[in-house]
């Protein structure tokens, strides 16, 4: 029976016309070109000998030249029709059937048919784009076999037999492929491969040439096993960096994490603080900085993050700040961002930080996370440090510490279930870094722990292992330690050694100047009407003390607290003496006070130490110097001509509000002695203009102009820096009045020279009392009649 082809001609359209061949002939087959074993021919070299009949794709067959040919025996066949048929539904479906590895569709396919006497044999080259198949129908008794040769060797052949009682009839073969350094590969094959780069290039199912590795996000673990993205962790006082190598900080400075040139406004810091021990230094914040936008974003101790100097309000639902993705669950914070071919992820739980990047950009990752080259003391960051971060302390070991028992726990990440992630993350930096921190710091404040979270964290991000059953193993919480307990700077939160229960601690270094003296807080602050002493909140529960319970001789002055630093402050002031306790001798007052326990009359037995803590404040008795300045001119009186106006102004001091007591040339005045000053005028009419004093200022030399320069009055108005200057009646009526309290200026001659700049304002205008605050200055009216180039002037001085 004849294959469905034969009947189906007669219906073809064809895209090119029907060509017969009878000699030697290059076709140009351009519209249909075919893909053979991997190499695209738009040429087809034909030709017709008396032993062979040849299809050749790059020249006329030779055996010498090893071509890319398709050979068979010539069976006196001299021609052939050749014709290029477009792409039919019912043809494809056939030849699919015939060639079940083709993936493409079909595209069109070039047909040659030749007569052997009354029979005739067909052979089809079919375009799949990228793959090809050779197909051979023969209605010849008889072998018919064609041979295809790649570079002039044999890699398969088409075969049909056709005997009187079995009828072959068609055979078809997939001649798709890809040509690599000279050299043909079949489909599915691949051609090279490195596990060390996780690099491969194979020839794919549809004969292409693909590279492959980890992809843009990925990253190879050697042995060609890819992950996705790289980590780096910071934990205790150590740094795992993205290659397995561990750094150590012994200070308590800020360190760069990470930096990269492809983003050059962003960067990770972390900062070390010592807890429990001055020599240990331990992971404390991580700060995420975006310099473009003037952004830090801290990742604290207890879940706490801040937002510049605004503490931000996080849950699990994650809350976009700046383009940076905030969450927070019972396991830590996490902050995600995005950021040119760089995708990075912070995960902080107030101990460990962990940072997971992803993207093509990692390779040029800088900082203690990255590939720098630098050292510790350049990546150490002196403008986010505290004063002396850098000095280093030296203690003896602490002798309660089993080194064996340490390092068999550490171990732990050798043994099931952890092993299961020993290939993709490297153990070892992370035993490390425990046994090296647990052997001289006590296994304490989830220390314990911290490590093997660590690990198994990093084994989540690396290769997505969920290390089943780990944390009962070695009886672990995943919860944050000491999650939503916010400390102050000088503190951190630890476990109390009893209850088990969290607490703020006070840091070492900065309670070391405590207990040195055996205190619990600062020197008492002694004012001029006030006395404060203020007390370490952590200090007082490393004694067991609860502030609450303490107070003043007077039980109703209790401490208050500071919330930020947890520091706590007794006071008591004029106003409220708390039961203050005051003696006096001939030189000096002395003020005094107890901090007290309070203790209930029904008490019978108290566990609780009683609290007595003096404090006092001594006061010199003043002395008061009187005489201090005496006025020169107790009054003076000057002729102004203004315009229409012609008039007395007379300046005058007094030492009562009610301006009645006026200072006298023989008059004594002290220092810091409040006086008042009137300018009165004579010969004005109040009922159309007002006296306004400009300015009013001191020198401690005749010439208004000199210096050192003291103002009272500016621009009709208080002098805001003397807060003792007070303005009256200033364009009301015909006078003005000012007071301020007298002083002198340091280191001149003792004399004081006051001089006023005044005017008259017509009533006329819309206000002649000048506006007084910081930003508003006195107007004045287009109406005015008076000449203001030449305004009222008038001094007066004083003599030490």
């Amino acid at each position: 029976m004849l294959r469905p082809l034969l009947f189906l001609s007669a219906f073809i359209v064809l895209a090119d016309a029907l060509q017969t061949i009878s000699t030697s002939t290059v076709l140009d087959i351009s519209s249909c070109p075919i893909t053979y074993y991997g190499q695209e021919y738009e040429q087809l070299y034909v030709n017709f000998s008396s032993q062979l009949t040849t299809f050749c794709f790059d020249n006329f067959f030779n055996l010498q030249k090893k071509g890319d040919c398709i050979i068979g025996k010539s069976h006196e066949a001299q021609t052939a029709d050749f014709e290029i048929v477009p792409a039919d539904s019912f043809l494809e479906r056939w030849i699919r059937n015939k060639t079940q590895s083709i993936q493409n569709s079909l595209k069109c396919s070039v047909q040659f048919k030749m007569q052997f006497n009354k029979s005739e044999v067909h052979l089809d080259l079919f375009n799949f784009r990228t793959e090809a198949v050779l197909s051979l129908e023969s209605h010849i008794m008889g072998p018919v076999l064609y041979e295809v040769l790649v570079g002039g060797i044999l890699v398969d052949r088409v075969y049909v037999l056709n005997l009187p009682d079995a009828y072959q009839i068609d055979d078809s073969l997939d001649i798709s492929g890809c040509r690599y350094s000279g050299n043909m590969y079949k489909p599915g094959t691949v051609i090279s491969s490195d596990p060390n780069t996780c690099s491969k290039l194979t020839c794919s199912e549809t004969a292409v040439l693909l590279t492959s590795g980890c992809g843009p996000l990925g990253t190879c673990s050697g042995n060609s096993i890819c992950t996705s993205g790289i980590t780096c962790t910071v934990t205790g006082p150590t740094v795992i960096d993205i290659h397995g190598q561990v750094n150590v900080i012994k200070d308590r400075c800020a360190y760069s994490l990470l930096s990269t040139p492809v983003v050059p406004d962003f960067h990770v810091l972390a900062n070390f603080q010592e807890r429990r021990r001055e020599d240990v230094s331990l992971l404390d914040s991580v700060t995420l900085r975006l310099d473009e936008l003037g952004v830090y974003i801290h990742l604290e101790q207890g879940g706490r993050v801040r937002l510049n100097d605004s503490t931000l309000t996080l849950s699990s639902s994650a809350q976009l700040v700046h383009g940076v993705e905030l969450s927070k669950d019972q396991t830590g914070v996490t902050a995600k961002l995005s950021l040119s071919n760089l995708f990075t992820s912070v995960f902080f739980d107030g101990y460990t930080a962990q940072i997971h990047l992803e993207g093509p950009a990692v390779r040029f990752l800088k900082g203690l996370c990255g590939n720098s080259s630098r050292s510790l003391s350049e990546l150490r960051l002196s403008e986010y440090s505290s004063t002396s971060c850098e000095i280093q302390y030296n203690h003896t070991a602490d002798s309660t510490i089993n080194c064996n028992n340490v390092t068999e726990r550490c171990n732990l990440l050798k043994e099931a279930p952890f092993t299961s992630c020993n290939n993709d993350v490297n153990p070892q930096p992370y035993i490390t870094a425990c046994t090296d921190t647990l052997c001289k710091y006590p296994a304490v404040d989830g220390l314990n722990c911290q490590f093997l979270k660590a690990y198994a964290r990093a084994c989540s991000l690396q290769g997505n292992h969920t290390l089943e059953g780990w944390t009962s193993k070695a009886s672990c919480s995943p919860e944050a330690f000491c999650q939503d307990r916010t400390c102050s700077d000088h503190e951190f939160c630890g476990e109390k050694m009893v209850s088990g229960d969290t607490r703020c601690f006070c840091r070492a270094i900065f309670a070391s100047k405590y207990r040195s003296t055996d205190s619990l807080g600062d020197p008492t602050v002694c004012r001029e009407n006030s006395a404060s002493l203020t007390l370490v909140g952590c200090l007082l529960e490393d004694k067991g003390i609860d502030y609450s319970a303490l107070h003043l001789n007077d039980p109703t002055c209790r401490g208050q607290i500071d919330e930020l630093t947890h520091m706590v402050t007794f006071s008591f002031n004029s106003s409220n003496s708390c039961g203050t306790v005051i003696t006096a001798n001939s030189s000096h007052n002395i003020y005094r006070n107890t901090i007290r326990t309070q203790n209930s009359a029904s008490d019978i037995i108290t566990r609780n130490d009683d609290v007595y803590i003096d404090f006092s404040c001594t006061h010199i008795q003043p002395n008061i110097n009187t005489a201090t300045f005496r006025i020169k001119d107790w009054s003076v009186a000057q002729q102004i001509s203004s315009g229409a106006w012609n008039y007395t102004l007379t300046i005058k001091a007094y030492t009562d509000p009610g301006r009645t007591h006026a200072v006298e040339p023989n008059s004594e005045l002290r220092l810091n002695q409040k006086i008042w000053m009137e300018l009165e005028t004579d010969g004005l009419d109040g009922d159309m203009v007002a006296l306004v004093s400009d300015s009013c200022w001191a020198t401690d030399q005749p010439l208004p102009s000199s210096s050192p320069r003291h103002d009272l009055i500016m621009n009709g108005c208080a002098n805001p820096a003397d807060l003792t200057v007070e303005v009256e009646e200033n364009g009301l009526g015909t006078s003005t009045c000012f007071s301020f309290n007298m002083f002198r200026f340091t280191g001149g001659s003792g004399d004081i020279f006051m001089h006023c700049k005044l005017h008259l304002c017509p009533k006329q205008a819309n206000s002649c009392i000048p506006t007084c605050n910081k930003t508003a200055r006195r107007r004045r009216s287009a109406s005015y009649t008076y000449e203001p180039e030449a305004p009222a002037f008038i001094s007066m001085s004083w003599t030490n």
